[in-house]
């Protein structure tokens, strides 16, 4: 397609529509026009109202702009769509859009005839690997927001995520040009979050945006939205400008302590590249504090833009509109370089059937030629129709055989019919009998697997555990001391776990399901599934996982590897929604275990070596990470079980993971004795689930918390006072410290029973079939 002399890029965001039109001015690019216009309501508000307000909108831009003749490009938002970033292992260049596809297959949650696909690969010099970035959104709600353009004779050419245009704007401009860097787009619903070079991006997208400022100065000022709103953008003006950052103040928190995670995490996986600069772009960085907030808890300079690469209008009005929403406007100029050919990343959502019809259109031109030539080659099938109605003539006596052994078959199929019905009902009566000790062994080689993912420390300090040796153990300090205990286990049966795996958002929203007494398994309390030695020995696995799921919640886990993994989302699927709560004193505990428990798990299923299995883990998330003194059920928890053990003269398990309070209930807890719960245990006889364990409202509205190490201002856990009652109940039975800093980790799993059998890719040509891989039946 010629490429195009000026074009819009669009961006429909919470509180306005924002444009931008470029125009090609010698070899270099303009900005032609800027166009603003604020809906009535912000979108999150409006209810039933919000499509009314999008079409207002549209129509007000078509009708104040001249658009005939340029092409549009519009973007969509990071939260409604799918990112999911892989490395891909050396491979000729012909094979990679099969690879991407089946990687697509895998990793989107939706049937691929459901979505609209794209794919942008990523390669940087002397490097032979290539990274691959899927975008995808569902058909519905694409097709849906097109049609806003189209229904205006708007003639939309691109449909892309608005954080990979804001990337193309940055990329275009040269920001990256020092190395990697990452933005922060702080928008009226989410933070899109890029950590990206001139030859990679990452992506995440965080629930906390401007809405979330203006709710919390709704609650604690008592007044409505508009209101709120009106005390947020005035607020470096007002006489009330101490009392309004006051109250926002714990969102600037939660905002960095997001970041502060998602950077956690990219360099854990990328640990030779460090990020050099911070950009903070969006209209609510217009917020004064929010700059030098970030600065502070970033440890890193924060850079506002004040203007595009490209050249700005001429015409005062536009320029003057560019000037004052600027930082608002970045996904749009990014749309634009894309439609006039000059973005980086070239993919697009734009739906199938939009594509078909504009290529028809352009090849329409060669129609008529094409009619001519046929016309002429029509008349040479005449000669042949006649030979072929002679030869069918001379083959009279072989259709006649032919028919007679085809009656014969036919016969035969239906005597075989006959003899396939005869003994259902015995049939029926041995598949019950059978059934009755089918997944008798599930739950057992379930716990085995969570057992054996659980991170390891070194064999030296697992060593000094075992042993008891509490000088030797104290050598590390306690937050770097790399051991986890799982501390609980909760599960529910779903008879149908396909809408979870459909679920393009996070895990965590299907917490609730877990509330309320499970139906398939126990709960093992204090002293978990860690062997003998009270704690897993052996080397931590150096696993880097491509990419990271992030609309919200938590840290989302690693993307599965490909082999050995089969994609479960047919309805009817049964399975189990698992949480684990995992207990540890390593500072970054919840990096640490999205990084290898997680990534351990999600390769369990069928295989080539093991094409049937009758579980898969197919999804996982940390939905929750805290520390224990911001958990105040597992401390009153804590201080019960010490008041019962001083009661029963029973030695409690350690709390702070010492000591041999492995191997489940009752093993290395000398005073256990039969028939007494074990102290610390969450399980009671006669139940198969836990005793109130749950947070009120978890998954959904978590807990002001501190970031994992961190105490109250001016507390030092050290100096406990002896004379506290409740001080015992909070120290390591080995090393005396106080255990409230360690990590409260929650897990949130599902697992697939019976999921289809692997199925290894076809061979080339000639190719032998691998070793240990099923045969195909």
């Amino acid at each position: 397609m010629a490429t195009p002399r000026s074009a819009w890029g669009i961006d429909i965001g919470n509180r306005a529509l924002k444009a931008i039109k470029l125009i090609r001015s010698g070899d270099d690019l303009k900005i032609e026009d800027v166009e603003f216009i604020e809906h009535e309501t912000v979108l999150s508000q409006a209810g039933d109202n919000r499509e009314a307000l999008i079409n207002t909108a549209i129509a007000n831009f078509a009708s104040r702009r001249n658009v005939k003749g340029s092409v549009v490009a519009v973007g969509v938002a990071g939260s409604t769509s799918f990112a999911r970033f892989i490395k891909l292992p050396p491979v000729e260049d012909k094979r990679l859009p099969e690879i991407v596809r089946f990687e697509a297959i895998q990793q989107i949650p939706f049937p691929l005839d459901e979505v609209e696909w794209s794919y942008q690969l990523f390669r940087q010099p002397d490097n032979p690997e290539v990274e691959v970035g899927i975008f995808a959104m569902r058909k519905d709600l694409v097709n849906t927001y097109v049609k806003y353009f189209t229904d205006v004779d708007l003639n939309v050419q691109v449909v892309q995520m608005n954080p990979l245009a804001v990337y193309n704007a940055m990329q275009r401009d040269g920001r990256f040009a020092e190395g990697i860097c990452m933005v922060v787009d702080v928008g009226a619903d989410n933070t899109d979050l890029l950590i990206a070079g001139d030859d990679s991006v990452w992506h995440r997208s965080i629930p906390i945006g401007g809405n979330s400022f203006t709710e919390i100065l709704m609650k604690a000022f008592k007044v409505p939205f508009a209101k709120a709103e009106e005390l947020k953008r005035t607020a470096a003006t007002s006489k009330y400008q101490r009392q309004i950052f006051s109250a926002m103040r714990p969102i600037f928190a939660d905002l960095v302590a997001e970041i502060q995670r998602s950077i956690g995490f990219y360099g854990s996986v990328n640990r030779d590249q460090k990020i050099q600069k911070v950009y903070a772009i969006g209209g609510t960085t217009k917020l004064t504090p929010l700059q030098k907030y970030m600065q502070q808890n970033l440890q890193m300079d924060v850079e506002k833009i004040e203007a595009f690469g490209s050249a700005v209008p001429t015409e005062s009005k536009a320029a003057g509109e560019l000037i004052e929403h600027l930082p608002s406007l970045h996904s749009a100029y990014g749309l634009a370089l894309q439609a006039m050919g000059q973005g980086k990343i070239v993919s697009s959502l734009l739906p199938s059937a939009i594509r078909r019809e504009k290529m028809w259109q352009e090849k329409t031109k060669w129609f008529a030629a094409a009619a001519a030539v046929a016309a002429v080659a029509a008349l040479v099938p005449v000669g042949r129709l006649m030979l072929d109605r002679a030869a069918f003539a001379g083959n009279e006596t072989m259709r006649r055989d032919s028919a007679v052994v085809l009656s014969d078959a036919k016969q035969l199929d239906s005597n075989w019919r006959e003899l396939e019905n005869v003994g259902g009902t015995e049939t029926a009566v041995i598949k019950n009998v059978m059934g009755l000790v089918e997944h008798r062994a599930v739950w057992a080689d379930i716990i085995a697997e969570l057992t054996g993912a659980v991170p390891k420390p070194d064999a030296t300090f697992a060593k000094a555990v075992t042993d008891r040796t509490a000088e030797a153990v104290k050598k590390t300090p306690r937050n770097q001391r790399q051991i986890f205990r799982i501390e609980s286990v909760r599960s529910r049966y779903l008879s149908d776990v396909g809408p979870i795996l459909r679920d393009p958002g996070t895990i965590s929203r299907h917490s609730g399901e877990l509330t309320g007494i499970p139906t398939a398994a126990q709960v093992f309390g204090r002293g978990g599934f860690a062997p003998p030695s009270g704690y897993a020995g052996g080397p931590a696995q150096n696993y880097s996982p491509p990419g990271i799921e992030g609309e919200g919640g938590g840290i989302p886990s690693a993307a599965p590897p490909t082999e050995g993994l089969v994609s479960v989302e047919a309805a009817g699927q049964r399975g189990f929604l698992v949480r684990v709560r995992i207990i540890s004193p390593f500072r970054g505990a919840d990096q640490l275990l999205a990084q290898q428990f997680i990534a351990a798990l999600n390769k369990v299923g069928p295989s080539a070596a093991i094409p049937f299995k009758l579980y898969a883990f197919q999804k996982a998330e940390v939905t929750r990470s805290a520390t224990l003194r911001n958990d105040p059920e597992m401390l009153r928890r804590m201080e019960a079980d010490y008041a019962a053990s001083k009661a029963a003269d029973i030695s409690l398990l350690p709390a702070g993971f010492a000591g041999g309070g492995g191997g489940g209930l009752g093993a290395g807890n000398a005073n256990w004795r039969p028939g007494i719960t074990p102290p610390g245990s969450d399980f009671q006889a006669g139940e198969g689930g836990p005793v109130g364990d749950e947070i009120a409202g978890f998954g959904i509205q978590p807990p002001q918390l501190l970031p994992p190490g961190a105490g109250q201002p001016g507390e030092d856990l050290a100096d406990t006072d002896p004379e506290d009652p409740t001080a015992q109940a909070f120290r390591d039975k080995l090393t005396g410290e106080d255990v409230r800093q360690d990590q409260v980790v929650e897990v949130i799993f599902v697992v697939v029973l019976d999921p289809p059998r692997f199925v290894p890719p076809a061979p080339a040509e000639g190719a032998e079939p691998a070793e240990g891989a099923a045969p195909a039946q």
